[in-house]
């Protein structure tokens, strides 16, 4: 597997970008190889894989985090569509904590963004119909499942939607700002 490797603002976000083999009949890609990703330095255990799909664009889904010890890494792609993705650090003690960095992740593209542990994951769509599929380093854990709320001002992210027109889950509507937030994490 080639992988092209980038690092966003926050170094330990990550776009990765798998090549990808097309000719008349279609394309071949190697979307996660645990060796290859290994020789560029990732070394993360993923157990899990989710599926999820937006019918329309406008849909926000996050920011959601588990806390240890089911602190989950992520590796995000889309299959189908596009989306607005995000990462804001919550290491306590971290030079960036609080920051967020955003990438515009899609099926066009062909990228995918590698999201640590620490971080709430956020994502918005961007365009009708889009299937994101991810791999988790831990499982579900419903004790642990805690999230930030999208919109939170002090967070300064600038979402593609309108707070009027997100489409968003009842939970995700209620979580807490950042500073009411418990230090879950912390750095390194």
């Amino acid at each position: 597997m080639a992988v092209e490797v980038t690092h966003l603002d926050i170094a330990e976000v990550k776009i990765l970008r798998p090549a990808k083999f097309g000719d008349d009949r279609g394309f071949f890609s190697e979307t996660y190889n645990k060796v290859a990703l290994a020789e560029v330095g990732i070394t993360l255990e993923f157990i899990q894989d989710n599926h999820s799909f937006s019918a329309k664009a406008g849909t926000v889904r996050g920011l959601h985090f588990q806390t240890p010890p089911f602190a989950q890494d992520k590796l995000i792609r889309v299959v189908r569509g596009a989306l607005f993705d995000v990462a804001v650090d919550l290491r306590v003690g971290s030079p960036t904590y609080g920051q967020s960095v955003s990438a515009v992740i899609s099926a066009a593209a062909w990228n995918q963004i590698l999201i640590p542990a620490g971080f709430a994951h956020g994502l918005c769509t961007i365009e009708p119909d889009t299937e994101v599929l991810y791999k988790v380093s831990a499982p579900y854990s419903p004790d642990h499942d805690k999230g930030l709320l999208w919109n939170d001002p002090a967070l300064g992210i600038e979402w593609p939607v309108s707070p009027g027109a997100a489409i968003l889950s009842d939970k995700d509507a209620r979580q807490p700002v950042l500073a009411d937030l418990p230090a879950y994490f912390t750095y390194p």
